[in-house]
């Protein structure tokens, strides 16, 4: 009994080992300073709870004994929600804007290393390890750069890291890295679109200059329409003042009637509008502009109505317009019926206080998921709480 007992020990120990990244359970401060005292930087998930790449890190990498093994042992590990508690503020020092992303931060608080994405077992581990490396990290890389580096392969890397944290650099690089270039191919083209959002931007000025490059990939139509959303970006960025939240009527109107037609810039306008007001959390505004962009549902897509209707799920509570987002959910099921807008209509039928038709759908949402294999954890903590 002595030899089984201390084999299941030895057999849970082992499975405790190989369950892979071990991530802290304690506020940031708390966490930087044991980083300090043990001379080893802090590894953060920085995650919003409705990112799939985010969810698929959790289950398909984090759990990854060879992950586990060397984060363990290398770092002290954080996962925070950049939209709740101390993760709002932190999302704002480190500049996180897109999801997930991966921050390596010293002692002191500074990040030295970072990257997004959906990453694969050993890219994620070579990215740990070229975070322990000085002459790897981004703020190596950086400086390289500043001392004037000019490899291509350098600064096709190098605006990749930078393109979502820190546009401004990122133009800087890849303007020096398509200045030396005679062609493009479509990779070239595919940075060259992501890295251009401004007029204002020397990227902007290439992206002109090498249309004929770009139309051998893509339809004209479709390079005129990104033509267009720049210059939306550009008007819309000068148009609002983040600092008090206010948005210049006039101005927006005015530069955005150049290339677009009245109707269609105050549609677009609306949309920011309310865009803006969900991000704010000014919810009362946010409400009120999409119901009025959305009176006519019949040209939107399933996806688009399932979002819709998810978001004043999450954040309005007034029962005509949360029975307004149950119409928009069934709209979505009926276009296209999927795990995720069954999931949103369960959970709508359940607030506006429908238990019968929330179990329901919480069934059959639980149904799709299975046939797709999808994670449906939270929708069964629902049906369990029905």
């Amino acid at each position: 009994m002595k030899k089984i007992a201390l084999f299941s020990s030895l057999l849970i120990g082992a499975l405790a080992l190989a369950q892979g990244i071990k991530f802290e359970d304690s506020n940031f401060a708390t966490i930087l300073a044991k980083a300090k005292k043990e001379n080893k930087l802090v590894f953060v998930d920085a995650y919003a709870s409705w990112c799939g790449p985010c969810k698929l890190m959790v289950k398909n990498i984090f759990p990854l004994q060879s992950v586990g093994d060397y984060y363990n042992s290398h770092f002290i590990n954080a996962k925070i929600d950049m939209e709740k508690g101390e993760g709002i503020a932190l999302a704002k020092k480190y500049n996180v804007k897109a999801f997930p992303t991966y921050l390596f931060i010293n002692g002191d608080g500074e990040a030295v290393h970072r990257t997004l994405g959906y990453v694969e077992e050993k890219d994620f581990i070579q990215f740990a390890k070229d975070a322990e490396d000085p002459n790897k990290r981004l703020t190596a890389l950086k400086q390289k750069f500043e001392n004037g580096e000019k490899d291509p392969e350098f600064l096709k890397n190098l605006a990749g890291l930078t393109m979502y944290n820190d546009a401004d650099f990122a133009g800087k690089v890849m303007n020096r890295y398509f200045q030396q270039k005679t062609t493009l191919d479509q990779e070239d083209i595919q940075m060259l679109l992501s890295g251009t959002q401004s007029t204002d931007s020397p990227l902007y000025t290439i992206f002109h200059e090498k249309k004929a490059d770009i139309i051998k990939f893509f339809p004209e139509d479709k390079y005129e329409k990104f033509d267009k959303n720049i210059k939306l970006n550009t008007v819309a960025k000068k148009a609002y003042n983040a600092d008090t939240k206010t948005w210049n009527d006039n101005y927006f109107m005015t530069e955005a009637q150049k290339f677009l037609t009245k109707e269609e810039a105050e549609k677009i306008y609306k949309r920011m509008k309310a865009n803006r007001a969900l991000k704010n959390k000014d919810i009362p505004a946010y409400e009120k502009l999409i119901l009025e962009l959305y009176k006519d549902t019949s040209a939107a897509s399933s996806e688009e109505l399932n979002s819709l209707a998810w978001n004043f799920f999450e954040n309005v509570n007034n029962k005509a317009s949360l029975e307004k987002a149950i119409a928009w959910a069934q709209e979505s099921v009926k276009k296209d019926q999927n795990y995720a807008n069954t999931d949103t209509l369960a959970n709508l039928y359940n607030k506006i206080g429908d238990k019968k038709n929330a179990k329901l759908w919480a069934e059959k949402s639980i149904e799709l998921a299975k046939s797709t294999g999808e994670d449906f954890s939270d929708t069964e903590k629902l049906l369990k709480s029905l």
